[in-house]
């Protein structure tokens, strides 16, 4: 295998990564100080598309994670991006949160009800009976269908929420039509943060918590891959997927003298 190129921009999810549960993974603070410090372009991700970046900077920060809002990309921001490319200036029909509808205002979407070019479907804490009927008879009608990620479960405190994917789901056993996912663990939404930031995948890492989501979508962007055991995927299941993190460490405090 090649030797990769020297690492000069940092991409990292945020949940698992960083924080674990609302609390900041030990060592998290010296990461970033020391990513802001170097002047190395990176971006904190999410899949979570309910909170605007200005929502998930003072988030961060109250924890004592001071990420810049230029610094931070979510699904949400990855599919106005994408729907800004595909049909500018077009129409939707929005089930989602502020991180979501204020993301497609911003690229001059119209958010209506009323034959709409899309149903985009993100992440909210109350689906509606009636909004998720409605979504259905636009699909049906020719409303092509968009989710911002696939994700089938969220955390909370109490245990697992349905998330977007569980919800897709739903819509499409009554349509008969898959969605879009934009989020991870499609590379679009890689490839689009690193747009953002200027960096190119042969000189860019992916740090994540997840093999099916973090590390598959960074392998398929070209990135060079570190799976953190902070999160979800516990050691013992890394050998069961077809590919391999380029490196496994406990946690990113171990990838701080990398930077």
């Amino acid at each position: 295998m090649a030797e990769r190129k020297p690492i000069e921009s940092w991409l990292t999810d945020m949940d698992g990564v960083l924080m674990h549960e609302g609390i900041p993974v030990p060592g998290a603070d010296a990461f970033i100080a020391r990513l802001r410090d170097s002047g190395k372009p990176f971006l904190v991700l999410t899949n979570n598309s309910i909170y605007t970046p200005r929502d998930l900077h003072a988030r961060l920060q109250r924890i004592g994670l001071d990420v810049p809002v230029g610094n931070i990309w979510t699904s949400a921001l990855a599919t106005a991006q994408f729907l800004d490319d595909q049909r500018p200036g077009g129409s939707a029909y929005v089930i989602g949160e502020a991180g979501l509808t204020t993301a497609l205002h911003d690229i001059g979407y119209v958010l209506t009800d009323a034959d709409p070019d899309y149903v985009v479907l993100g992440e909210t804490r109350t689906y509606s009976f009636e909004a998720l009927t409605k979504a259905i008879r636009l699909i049906n009608a020719g409303a092509r269908f968009i989710a911002t990620n696939p994700d089938e479960t969220g955390p909370s405190a109490e245990g697992a929420l349905p998330a977007t994917g569980s919800v897709a789901a739903l819509i499409t056993k009554a349509t008969g039509r898959e969605p879009y996912f934009v989020g991870k663990p499609n590379s679009l939404m890689m490839r689009a943060g690193l747009n953002v930031i200027g960096a190119h995948s042969e000189t860019s890492a992916m740090i994540g918590d997840r093999m099916d989501t973090d590390v598959l979508a960074g392998l398929e962007a070209g990135m060079e891959t570190f799976l953190v055991l902070t999160g979800l995927t516990r050691p013992d299941e890394i050998d069961r997927y077809p590919f391999r993190p380029s490196r496994v460490v406990d946690s990113i405090a171990d990838l701080t003298e990398l930077i």
